[in-house]
């Protein structure tokens, strides 16, 4: 342990480095190619097996150990978010309207380091590790589905998968952990409401969809509150509406988008029904159609048992048992899912606040940046995975 952790305060300022030019160049889904090209060209400077390209923009290296073993994988995500950054810091993004709102420049870096240790102690690995770097974590669909889909699963077959999210709500260094279900499934709706449209002095001539848009926001309330146990978590939020062009009009249609968060499909799915039925006939009291979309997304992030104790294990050598702790179930969606459906595997958050910093702003936020002392913590954590799961296998 101790030379692996030499080996990684001395990559230190490399990580930092790597970690803040990601930041001042962040890309949106399946449009990482800046981003995709510097890992592609570090992992071959590390002498690993590369494949771009996967998933439009993914990419995967590959370092095979001196003996046959089992394969694992271990993943970052490389997507930034459309957020314009307010922070004023000096690798603030330069692309208007695009910012790491969320880590990703934190993981993507951080593996990258890993990956750089890891190739150093091939001789001694027994078995295989894919590093994936995946596009498209914030949008559905995907980038971990699509990089199924083509085979990174496969050549060699992976038998375990890891993953980490930094956590600006825990402190710095805080392993956040837990056994079974660890996110929620994440879908999405729209419901495009037809009216009739006319001047706004004259309402009785028109058939107001903004109107029936309003009405509909607070009757779907009514799904979670009256109509899902309340053993079962659920949430239903409209995060959009939108109508009309200008103030003295009555417009044809209206808009509303919004998502749903559950742990189980079953409930995912009355929603579902739910929302179209309570929308059609809302649409129709107020002499209205009603048009609905509803897009079932990532499914909830399931943590193997066994796996969870061996990556706590690992934590409590690395910051110690003090700072461990069990992660509550976020209501979040992940696309991390999609890798832990095939395999047993784990995904746990570390935590990246510092309130003494300032650094504590959510999760895309525009003001959103992380603590970068929790930058080794998370190259150690990635190194230590690897080899110890493969030394037990």
């Amino acid at each position: 342990m101790d030379a692996v952790r030499k080996e990684v305060e001395s990559l230190k300022d490399e990580v930092i480095k790597l970690r803040r030019d990601f930041h001042m160049h962040p890309e949106l889904a399946f449009k990482e190619k800046r981003t995709a090209k510097i890992v592609e060209n570090y992992l071959k400077e590390c002498g690993l097996e590369v494949k771009s390209g996967i998933a439009k923009t993914g990419v995967v290296g590959i370092l095979r150990g001196k003996e046959k073993g089992k394969t694992i994988l271990l993943r970052a995500d490389m997507d930034a978010l459309p957020i314009e950054e307010m922070s004023k810091i000096p690798y603030k993004s330069v692309n208007k309207g695009v910012m790491h709102a969320c880590g990703h420049d934190a993981h993507t870096a951080m593996l990258l380091v890993a990956a750089k240790i890891l190739s150093h102690h091939k001789e001694e690995i027994k078995g295989n590790i894919k590093f994936v770097f995946q596009p498209s974590e914030e949008k559905d669909p995907g980038g971990a589905v699509k990089m199924i889909e083509e085979g990174v699963m496969e050549k060699p077959h992976v038998d375990r998968a890891y993953g980490l999210h930094l956590g600006n709500m825990f402190p710095c260094g805080v392993v956040a952990i837990k056994p079974g279900i660890f996110t929620a499934q994440a879908d999405r709706f729209s419901v495009r409401i037809t009216g009739k449209g006319g001047h706004g002095a004259y309402p009785h001539t028109s058939v107001d969809p903004v109107l029936i848009a309003s009405h509909t926001v607070i009757a779907l309330q009514a799904i979670v509150a009256r109509e899902v146990d309340p053993l079962q978590p659920a949430v239903l939020t409209v995060g959009k509406i939108s109508s009309g062009d200008t103030f003295n009009v009555i417009p044809e249609y209206a808009e509303l988008l919004g998502t749903v968060r559950t742990l189980d499909t079953k409930v995912a799915r009355i929603i579902s029904k739910r929302i179209g039925q309570i929308s059609k006939d809302v649409a129709k009291a107020f002499r209205g159609t009603a048009e609905i979309s509803y897009r079932f997304g990532y499914p909830p992030i399931v943590n193997d048992s066994s796996e969870t104790e061996f990556v706590q294990a690992v934590a409590k050598d690395i910051v110690g048992t003090e700072k461990i702790m069990e992660a509550p179930i976020s209501m979040g969606g992940e696309d991390m899912s999609y890798f832990l459906k095939k395999v047993p595997g784990v995904f746990f958050w570390l935590g990246s606040q510092n309130k003494k910093k300032g650094l504590d702003k959510p999760h895309h936020s525009a003001y959103f940046n992380i603590d970068e002392d929790v930058l080794p913590i998370g190259v150690e954590m990635h190194v230590r995975i690897a080899l110890d799961a493969l030394s037990r296998t």
